[in-house]
C-alpha cells in the first residue's frame, strides 16, 4: 500500500530508488570534574579530538577533489575554519578550565551558547548558520569519545549508489561525500531551506526533502520510494501506475534542464519585447564563480555580513576596499549592488560572545542601519570601502532595514560626510555612486514615495517584508504554514513600493526568495517587476519564464487578483496563470 509524506522541497527534481536508513544515534554528553592538575591534559584531548575531526574533513576533500567544482568544496572549508575559530576553540577551553569539566561537556556548553546565539538573530540565512556549529561539534564530539575515530572518507559507501538517504540531518560534508557516491536524493527530518546543506543540494542538483518528522520510522530500509524536491512530497512503496506517472515526469525533467542551459547568456525579454534585467545573489565574492555558471550578469545583491562574521574582529577599511574590488573584478564590467552589513545579534560573534549579554529579541532590536547609525566609526568604513571601489566598476550602495527617514537622512549625512574624508586624503573615488534602499519593513513600503525621491533605486526585500508584516518567523515550524508570500497585505506593500519607483522614475528591483521562485516570476513580471536578483541556480529558469510570456496580458489579470483577499484563493488564480503558454 503506498504512503504519502509531506515535508519542505529544497532541491527541485524527481528521485526513484531504494531507502537507505541512516541512523546516527547522538551519544549522551557526560559530565565529570577535572581535578587541577589534569586541567591541561584535558585541553590537550579537546585539541586531539578538533585536529582529528580537521583531518576526517580534509580525507573528504581530498576523496571528491576531482568530482566537484571548487567553489563546492568550500562548505567543507567553511566547516574547517569554524573548527580553527576562537570563539568555539577559546570558549570550550574557557569552560575546562572555568567550570573544571571534561572536554565534553564544556565543548557542548560552548555550543548551546553559540547555538542560541544563531537561534535569535533575524536573519533567516544566518539563523541556520548554527547547523554548521552544530555538525563541527557533533564531529568532534564523536572524536572524543571514540578511542580510533574512522575517517568518513575511508568508509565503504558504493552501496549508497541510486539511493535515497534517509536521515535525521545531514553535514555539508555527508551531502558532498554521498553525491560522489551517486545517491539519488535525501529526506532528512529536520534541517531549514536555507541551511548549507540544503543550498549544496541545489548546487550539486540533488532532489531533496527536509522537515519529514519521523521519517526514519515511518520508511522501511529498502522500500522504494519517489520524492518530488519540487512540491516537498514522497511517496513509499508507489504502485506500478506511479512508478510509471513519475518516470516519465523524471524524464520531462531532466529534458528541460539541459534546454534551460540554451539561454545562458541571453537576454531576458518578455514575448512583448519588454528587457527585463536579471541579477543574481551573492555572500562572498567567491560566489561569483557559481553565478558565472548560469550566466555572465551582474549582482543585485552582495550581502556583505560574512566578511564580518568569519572572522574575529571588524575587517578594516582597505580590507573591505580589496574584497569589493575583487567582486568588481571578476564580474568584467557588470553591475555590482553592495548592500552594507546587516548584522544584530551576531555582533556578539566577536571576543565578547563568550560572556557578553544577548539580544531578548534582536528581529526588533538593534540590527542592520540602526546599528550602523550607533556606531558611526564602523560604518564609515564601509562606506568609504564602497565608494573607492566604485572608481574601478558599476557598483551601486544598499542601505538595509531603513524604517523611517530620520534613519535615511542620517545615512546620506554620513555618505557625504566619507566623500569629503576621501577628498581631503586625496584618494581615489567615485561621487556618483547611486545609493539605494531595501524596502523590507512595512513602515518603509508605505513611505516609499518619499524614500524613492532621496535615492537612486530600491530594492524590496520580500524575506523580511513577509515576517514583519506577518509577525512570524518562518524558519519556526509551529508558525512557518502562516508564512504566505500571497498574503493580500504583503502584496499590496510590494505594490505601493513599485508604484513609487515609476512615480519617480528610478529602478526598483525585488531580491528576496519571491525573486528566485518561478511560480512567482508571471505575478512580479504583471506588477510591474522589471529588476530581479535571483539565487544563481534558478537564474535560467527564471529567464525562461520572463522569455515566455507577455507582460501586456498578465497586467490586467494580476490587478484583479489583488482585489482577492485569500492567499489560497490567489495562488490557484496564478496556478492557471503559469500554465497558460503566454
Amino acid at each position: 500500500m503506498s504512503v504519502l509524506l509531506n515535508g519542505i522541497g529544497v532541491s527541485k527534481g524527481i528521485a526513484i530508488g531504494q531507502a537507505y536508513i541512516l541512523y546516527r544515534e547522538q551519544p549522551e554528553i557526560p559530565e565529570h570534574s577535572i581535578p587541577d592538575n589534569l586541567i591541561k591534559n584535558e585541553i590537550k584531548r579537546f585539541h586531539k579530538a578538533r585536529k582529528q575531526a580537521q583531518k576526517q574533513l580534509r580525507d573528504i576533500q581530498q576523496k571528491v577533489a576531482d568530482d566537484i567544482p571548487q567553489d563546492i568544496s568550500q562548505f567543507i572549508e567553511t566547516n574547517l575554519l569554524m573548527l580553527e575559530d576562537p570563539v568555539l576553540c577559546d570558549g570550550t577551553i574557557n569552560q575546562i578550565e572555568e567550570r573544571k569539566r571534561n572536554a565534553e561537556w564544556a565543548l557542548q556548553a560552548q555550543c548551546n551558547r553559540l547555538v542560541k546565539v544563531f537561534e535569535e538573530m533575524d536573519d533567516p540565512y544566518l539563523k541556520t548558520r548554527k547547523d554548521d556549529i552544530i555538525h563541527v561539534v557533533q564531529r568532534i564530539q564523536s572524536c572524543l569519545m571514540t578511542d580510533e575515530p574512522a575517517s568518513p572518507a575511508d568508509e565503504d559507501m558504493d552501496h549508497l549508489k541510486g539511493r535515497i538517504i534517509i536521515a535525521d540531518d545531514l553535514t555539508p560534508a555527508d551531502t558532498i561525500l554521498m553525491q560522489h557516491q551517486k545517491i539519488a536524493g535525501f529526506v532528512t527530518e529536520y534541517g531549514g531551506p536555507l541551511s548549507h546543506t540544503a543550498i549544496l543540494a541545489r548546487n550539486l542538483g540533488i532532489p531533496a526533502v527536509i522537515g519529514v518528522h519521523n521519517a526514519q520510522q515511518l520508511i522501511l530500509a529498502s522500500e522504494w520510494l519517489i520524492i518530488d524536491g519540487d512540491k516537498g512530497t514522497i511517496v513509499a512503496n508507489p504502485d506500478k501506475k506511479t512508478l510509471k506517472h513519475f518516470k516519465s515526469l523524471q524524464k520531462d525533467e531532466k529534458s528541460r534542464k539541459r534546454n534551460l542551459f540554451d539561454l545562458k547568456n541571453k537576454k531576458a525579454r518578455t514575448l512583448d519585447g519588454i528587457p527585463i534585467t536579471l541579477n543574481g545573489n551573492i555572500d562572498r565574492p567567491a560566489d561569483i564563480k557559481i553565478l558565472r555558471q548560469y550566466d555572465h550578469t551582474g549582482v543585485g545583491l552582495y550581502r556583505t555580513e560574512m566578511l564580518f562574521i568569519e572572522r574575529d574582529e571588524n575587517p578594516d577599511e582597505d580590507e573591505q576596499y580589496e574584497t569589493y574590488r575583487r567582486a568588481l573584478r571578476a564580474l568584467k564590467d557588470h553591475p555590482l549592488t553592495i548592500r552594507t552589513v546587516d548584522l544584530g545579534a551576531d555582533k556578539e560573534l566577536s571576543s565578547t560572545l563568550q560572556h557578553g549579554p544577548l539580544a531578548h529579541n534582536p528581529a526588533m532590536g538593534l540590527r542592520a542601519i540602526r546599528r550602523c547609525l550607533k556606531e558611526p566609526e564602523q560604518f564609515l568604513k564601509q562606506i568609504r570601502a564602497i565608494l573607492r571601489a566604485g572608481a574601478y566598476g558599476p557598483v551601486r550602495m544598499m542601505i538595509p532595514m531603513l524604517s523611517c527617514l530620520d534613519e535615511l537622512d542620517q545615512t546620506l549625512e554620513l555618505i557625504n560626510q566619507a566623500k569629503n574624508e576621501l577628498t581631503t586624503s586625496k584618494k581615489r573615488f567615485d561621487p556618483a555612486v547611486p545609493v539605494g534602499a531595501m524596502i523590507e519593513v512595512p513602515s518603509a513600503a508605505l513611505a516609499a514615495h518619499h524614500f524613492a525621491e532621496k535615492l537612486d533605486f530600491l530594492s524590496i526585500g520580500t524575506n523580511d517584508l513577509i515576517q514583519y508584516t506577518l509577525a512570524l518567523d518562518r524558519i519556526d515550524d509551529e508558525v512557518s504554514h502562516l508564512y504566505q508570500p500571497l498574503n493580500l497585505s504583503v502584496l499590496k506593500l510590494i505594490d505601493i513600493t513599485l508604484q513609487a519607483g515609476r512615480k519617480n522614475n528610478i529602478d526598483v528591483s525585488l531580491c528576496g526568495e519571491m525573486a528566485s521562485d518561478p511560480k512567482y516570476t508571471r505575478l512580479l513580471l504583471g506588477m510591474g517587476l522589471k529588476n530581479f536578483s535571483v539565487q544563481a541556480n534558478t537564474l535560467l529558469e527564471i529567464k525562461h519564464v520572463i522569455n515566455n510570456s507577455r507582460i501586456d496580458k498578465l497586467s490586467p489579470k494580476i490587478r484583479k487578483l489583488l482585489s482577492i483577499p485569500y492567499p489560497d484563493q490567489i495562488e490557484q488564480k496564478i496556478i492557471k496563470l503559469n500554465n497558460l503558454k503566454h
